[in-house]
């Protein structure tokens, strides 16, 4: 697992090449405000090499942040993301990875028939109550995910992870209601702090697509101060003193950017949006689909770019979305390592500060 004096030893190392506030404060260490996606790809052994070569290039050159999940690729990715981290010339100890449970994975293919082996492997042998499943692949009951947990572990080859995040929950919310899926969290995160306190996990979180930047109103919506009390409950049932539960991740981009313009979630003093909400709370964010899956790669909107420093439309896009407040890192998704360094690159730029940031919209609305 990365260490708290292996992450500053490693901002020594790259800080003095990389632009203001690039490393960021996470739990008792900095991470950096960039960081490598491994979502998108065919599950081929050429993808594999791709990711395994982006991932050793960006450890190498000041990105310390690995996200994957175990349904990416098949478990591919995981997999790979383990591979590379011995291969790259970097102290484990100074990258931090975070992975993911809740879909359920088929293993290095999709199968021929994958309601069946979703049946066979997964029901069948009981780790899955049918009851439990939302849309015939979605599963975040603790004994699920204990299972995956054991199998991420297996896959990166690594004794802890730094962050495990419950997969898009709001998956949940098309077969149960808001208050149910309240309590299942609340479950998961027992058994999340069960797993932190024998040494599987140093914190865990919420990765989702939309439940977090949509309003109330919206079937997809979850209030986070109401996630964040239930893992605080969790954390008292179990026995812990502070809860593990330390991030969240979300879509932000230049042209999604809900994160930080829908007041979505009530806080001391009103509605807030995520990324405040987040803020406010000591809580890191992790932003997904920085690049918006790629088209912002050929262009960011012309108000974002006359203001946004890069040599590329790419770094503008990611320079972009980590000058939003709040946000910890932002992810990009790439399995070319070309594109990793292009990424890293990308840090030496500076990020915008608050009032240049909240200038960006006022002129779009203008």
């Amino acid at each position: 697992m990365s260490t708290g004096q292996a992450l500053w030893d490693y901002r020594d190392q790259h800080g003095e090449e990389m632009g203001r506030t690039y490393f960021r404060r996470h739990a008792d260490g900095v991470v950096s405000s960039l960081g490598i996606g491994t979502y998108l790809g065919d599950p081929t052994d050429a993808v594999d090499r791709g990711y395994h070569d982006a991932v050793v290039t960006a450890l190498e050159s000041g990105i310390n942040v690995l996200d994957t999940a175990i349904n990416y690729r098949h478990q591919r990715s995981e997999r790979v993301v383990g591979e590379a981290i011995t291969d790259a010339d970097v102290d484990r100890e100074s990258v931090f990875v975070a992975t993911k449970g809740g879909f359920v994975p088929f293993d290095g293919e999709r199968p021929g028939n994958p309601g069946a082996y979703v049946r066979e492997e997964y029901i069948e042998t009981g780790l899955i109550d049918r009851e439990e499943l939302a849309r015939g692949s979605h599963c975040i009951a603790p004994a699920f995910l204990e299972d995956q947990l054991d199998r991420s572990l297996a896959n990166l080859d690594l004794d802890t992870v730094d962050c495990y995040y419950v997969h898009n929950p709001e998956s949940q919310l098309s077969v149960r209601t808001r208050a149910d899926v309240y309590d299942q969290l609340e479950a998961a995160f027992e058994t999340l702090e069960e797993r932190r306190a024998a040494g599987d996990l140093r914190t865990y979180g919420v990765a989702s697509w939309e439940c977090f930047r949509v309003p109330p109103s919206d079937p997809a919506h979850l209030s986070l101060p109401t996630v964040l009390r239930r893992a605080r409950r969790a954390a008292e049932t179990v026995g812990a003193e502070t809860t593990g539960f330390r991030a969240i991740q979300l879509p932000f981009n230049a042209e999604m950017a809900d994160a930080y313009t829908v007041a979505a979630h009530e806080g001391p003093e009103g509605s807030q949006s995520a990324l405040h909400f987040a803020q406010d709370a000591g809580l890191s964010v992790f932003t997904s689909a920085s690049l918006h899956q790629g088209d912002l790669a050929s262009g960011v909107p012309e108000h974002v770019a006359a203001r946004i420093a890069g040599d590329t439309a790419a770094q503008r896009a990611l320079t972009f979305a980590r000058s939003a407040p709040g946000v910890t890192t932002a992810l990009v998704g790439t399995s070319a390592p070309e594109h990793a360094a292009e990424a890293a690159a990308s840090g030496q730029f500076d990020p915008l500060g608050a009032s240049a940031f909240d200038a960006v919209f006022e002129s779009e609305s203008g």
